[in-house]
């Protein structure tokens, strides 16, 4: 199964994405990765929110009603799927531009992997301070787009160099989907459907 190449994408991930890429293992792997790792975040959030609180400076924690905090964990896994998959296609779609010219499911593999230790981190959520989810949240987004620029030229069959412009191009996609999803969170949020507290 896709997990298993995991541990070696944290310790040596050059090797690894050679290893992945002599043995693709096929869309429906890849999918089924991603809607795993996934669970993740909302998960997290879920538990966090509902139970343990979140502190915002001093004060007592905020904690979300039960039925407002599933609605958005659902929501949220259901984002995070379709960005992996967004962030996918972009990179199938502009493989053609550096000279690449991969399946859509090795863009998928990419997308699936790359994006598995900003979800990972996501366990950080359960001591919910602002600080050390945002320290969290960095090393995660700072380990996928090293998985990403690692991966890149061994997944695509391209030079190092070309590869660099190519991942780099990746990570601008992928900040303007995540500009995207929070923009959309905010119109969602403005039209009545956000949290409903506890008290």
């Amino acid at each position: 199964m896709i997990l298993g190449h995991l541990f070696g994408l944290y310790t040596h991930p050059k090797q690894e994405w050679r290893a992945i890429d002599k043995e693709h293992e096929g869309i429906q792997s890849s999918v089924s990765h991603i809607l795993l790792i996934a669970l993740l975040p909302p998960v997290f959030a879920f538990i966090s929110s509902v139970f343990i609180g979140w502190r915002i400076g001093v004060g007592a924690p905020i904690y979300l009603t039960q039925g407002s905090a599933l609605a958005m964990s659902v929501a949220m896994y259901f984002a995070l799927i379709a960005g992996v998959f967004a962030l996918a296609y972009l990179t199938y779609w502009m493989s053609h531009t550096f000279g690449s010219t991969p399946t859509y499911t090795q863009a998928v593999e990419l997308a699936a992997y790359t994006a598995t230790p900003l979800f990972m981190v996501s366990i950080a959520a359960i001591y919910p301070q602002i600080w050390f989810l945002m320290i969290a949240g960095l090393i995660g987004i700072a380990y996928s787009v090293y998985l990403l620029y690692t991966g890149v030229p061994i997944l695509m069959h391209i030079p190092e160099e070309r590869g660099f412009i190519y991942a780099s191009s990746i990570v601008t996609c992928g900040l303007v989907l995540l500009v995207s999803i929070i923009a959309g969170s905010v119109i969602l949020w403005n039209l009545g459907i956000g949290p409903q507290f506890s008290h």
